[in-house]
């Protein structure tokens, strides 16, 4: 069973062309749905999804009550999608359904495959953008992904149990489940240029998925053990101003220098505060999260196989 799980946001034009050219490939590899996620459109997209499910059993739709992004949108689909295999795809035609047997074949061995757009159908300024984001997720996640924001991405439905997403995480989902332990693997893809309604994306965008990057970075790397952050960056402001005011202290039994006056001894008395300060509440965030994954200690690890 196949699901394919298709975000849509006032895309009323690239409906009908996009099951037309979807219909054919799903035909050809068996049991299927098609799952809409209809994301609070202001024009008649929801009409078209309707008409089609009218004709055929197979399309499915979630009706969002409102506009609530991309990452909602496909948390939504996921958690309603029955196939074994699911496969995400943006609804504006520039993702190839002819691609999705080839998604699926190297997802033979692995839980997630994700489409690299090599050859981008996009203006300059979103080729520049994403290739520096997706540089920057490379570094950050250590994932070695080229395309990160490809929609098109074929998932195991064993992955997407308990997947907790948020803010612009849809791009960065296989990092997240690459930490949780699962095999990702990527494949190239076609890409179109957009010939029916308007783009979503935006800077704006790109800054929230940024954000949301670092954020990943923090929790996968210190979410069990923050005062090891916190606790390194307290320790180094706390120092900086200890050997800040040790160094006037010398001066002044030394040389019997005035220290009233040094804007240097505010300084270093300001560092030890704030660096004592972030080591307690690193501290503090060491005895909730504890407790807090004491309480959840059967959702700490993700077991693959039992061999009995």
């Amino acid at each position: 069973m196949l699901s394919v799980v298709i975000p849509v946001y006032n895309e009323e034009a690239n409906i009908q062309p996009l099951y037309e050219q979807l219909k054919p490939v799903l035909a050809g590899l068996g049991e299927h749905e098609i799952l809409f996620i209809e994301d609070g459109s202001t024009d008649r997209t929801y009409e078209h999804i309707v008409a089609l499910h009218e004709n055929d059993s197979a399309v499915r739709c979630i009706r969002m009550r409102r506009n609530f992004g991309q990452t909602p949108a496909l948390l939504a689909g996921f958690n309603a999608a029955a196939g074994d295999v699911v496969v995400t795809m943006d609804g504006d035609l520039q993702n190839d359904p002819v691609d999705i047997p080839r998604l699926l074949d190297e997802l033979d061995g692995r839980d997630v495959v994700s489409g690299w757009r090599r050859d981008r159908r996009d203006t300059l300024g979103k080729r520049l953008s994403s290739r520096f984001s997706n540089w920057l997720a490379r570094r950050l996640t250590g994932l070695p992904l080229h395309d990160f924001g490809c929609t098109l991405k074929a998932y195991r439905q064993e992955c997407l149990e308990d997947l907790e997403l948020y803010g612009e995480m849809h791009r960065y989902i296989p990092a997240v489940l690459a930490w949780r332990g699962f095999r990702v693997g990527e494949a190239t893809v076609r890409h179109h240029e957009r010939e029916r309604g308007q783009t979503k994306y935006g800077f704006t965008r790109l800054f929230r998925g940024l954000f949301d990057l670092i954020t990943f970075k923090f929790w996968s790397g210190f979410s069990t053990r923050p005062l090891h952050f916190f606790g390194a960056v307290g320790l180094l402001l706390f120092a900086a101003g200890f050997i800040v005011d040790l160094y006037l202290v010398l001066l002044k039994l030394l040389y019997g220098e005035e220290l009233a006056d040094r804007p240097l001894l505010l300084l270093g008395v300001l560092l030890m505060v704030v660096g004592l300060q972030i080591f307690i509440s690193g501290f503090l965030a060491e005895i909730m999260v504890r407790s807090y994954y004491l309480a959840q200690s059967d959702k700490m690890y993700s077991i693959r196989e039992i061999l009995e």
